[in-house]
């Protein structure tokens, strides 16, 4: 018998090379990418059946961690809809920034509205049906399956401003691909995941590995995502899918049941460390990444938890402002509000029934109060944000980034996560 891997550099197994002719399909670059001709790829081991032993200082990690996130969601019980979609717009917008995809704050609230041409933001609002669909399945199923993984792709490309990348979305890549370096080869490459023909097979052994319910969650979920980056399956998009299956995985173990924890816009905190911890994970070394995952999913569910409870006080603090009697028409207006991040006129008429003449009014004295926003600038087809809401949002977002910063974590491995050599 093979003893028990442990999480730690000489026993989890490092990325195999392998030499591969290369040719361009597309003159370009310099003379050393048009004669470049072999290309060293990185493979992943196989980790399906691999059996995976903690030491104790991870362990009481990922017992602290799935506390922080069991808590933080039992806050979200009783508005699980409403809190599943804000936190799914936080953390397919800090994924974004991950990956320098950053929309302002108009372009965003007109892309949700449906009226948006700004590329970036359309992208996000994709990122957020991809999020929450492969959430939801894997909440609702127990299971992690090679078709959900394709479909989140598929719904995270659609709006991609790449014709070449669109036409594979959904699809796993028939070519290599590699990070940084040059445009025109994989000469001088950062990285180079493993040549297309073995992916198919690689994203069903991580599959399994990921419907295993004997492996600790924390080390689980780090392990699924640094080998998915590895892989990299897809021409694009692979960094926010790859974070999605965080969560997903949470979802389908259980830890959380009502709302998303935004731990992209943690790990977004610790970019380069982060980075940092998956090339260690090419190389055998996992407990980087195991560390850093636990404080992100700690700090990002103790200041979600904070937002679940203002959240939920909004609708009682507007009747006060207002005025507004419970369970009468302004009141119902008002807990529709809750549930939203925007809104258009058209948005009021469809959940009211009432005159567009009519709700104008309303929107008019919603303004006034600061509990809409306009920002759209004009008269007709106005979008308005649902202030405290995304400003809740924003607010979230700099609690996770001042926590990091300031190097409070989660208890045992806060003291653990490494520093940049960087600086």
């Amino acid at each position: 018998m093979n003893p028990a891997h442990t999480i730690n550099r000489p026993a989890w197994p490092a990325h195999d090379a392998v030499v591969r002719p290369w040719r361009q399909r597309q003159r370009g670059g310099t003379r050393a990418d048009r004669i470049f001709a072999e290309v060293v790829a990185y493979v992943p081991p196989a980790i399906a059946d691999l059996p995976v032993a903690a030491p104790p200082e991870l362990v009481l990690l990922g017992e602290e961690a799935l506390v922080a996130a069991a808590r933080s969601d039992a806050r979200g019980r009783g508005r699980s809809a409403a809190l599943g979609r804000f936190m799914v717009r936080s953390e397919s917008v800090a994924s974004s920034k991950i990956e320098r995809i950053t929309p302002d704050s108009v372009a965003l609230a007109r892309a949700l509205a449906g009226q948006g041409k700004s590329a970036p933001a359309r992208s996000v609002v994709a990122a957020m049906e991809a999020i929450h669909g492969l959430l939801l399945r894997a909440g609702s199923t127990g299971r992690i399956t090679r078709d959900d993984v394709l479909d989140a792709h598929a719904a995270l490309m659609r709006e991609d401003s790449d014709p070449g990348d669109r036409a594979w979305a959904g699809r796993f890549r028939a070519e290599q691909n590699w990070l940084g370096g040059s445009d025109h080869s994989p000469r001088d490459a950062v990285f180079v995941p493993p040549p297309p023909d073995l992916v198919p097979n690689l994203m069903s052994d991580l599959i399994r590995f990921a419907n295993r319910d004997d492996v600790p969650v924390l080390i689980q979920a780090a392990i699924v995502h640094a080998q998915f980056e590895s892989i990299h399956p897809f021409t694009d998009g692979n960094g926010r899918i790859g974070r999605a299956l965080i969560g997903a995985l949470l979802q389908r173990r259980g830890v959380t049941l009502y709302a998303t924890l935004p731990v992209a816009c943690a790990l977004g905190a610790m970019r380069p460390r982060y980075f940092e911890a998956l090339a260690a994970y090419r190389r055998g070394e996992i407990d980087a990444l195991v560390r850093i995952l636990g404080v992100a999913i700690t700090v990002a569910a103790d200041e979600a938890g904070v937002s679940f409870l203002r959240l939920r006080a909004l609708p009682g603090r507007w009747r006060c402002l207002l005025g507004v009697p419970a369970e009468s028409a302004e009141d119902r207006i008002l807990e529709f509000l809750h549930d939203r991040t925007t809104l258009m006129l058209s948005d009021l008429v469809t959940h009211t029934g009432a005159p567009a003449d009519t709700l104008a009014g309303v929107t008019d004295a919603l303004e006034a109060a600061g509990i809409l926003r306009e920002v759209t600038g004009r008269l007709r087809e106005r979008i308005w944000v649902v202030a405290d809401v995304v400003d809740e949002l924003d607010d979230l977002e700099r609690r996770i980034h001042a926590r990091l910063a300031s190097g409070a974590g989660a208890g045992a491995g806060a003291a653990a996560v490494p520093t940049s050599s960087g600086g």
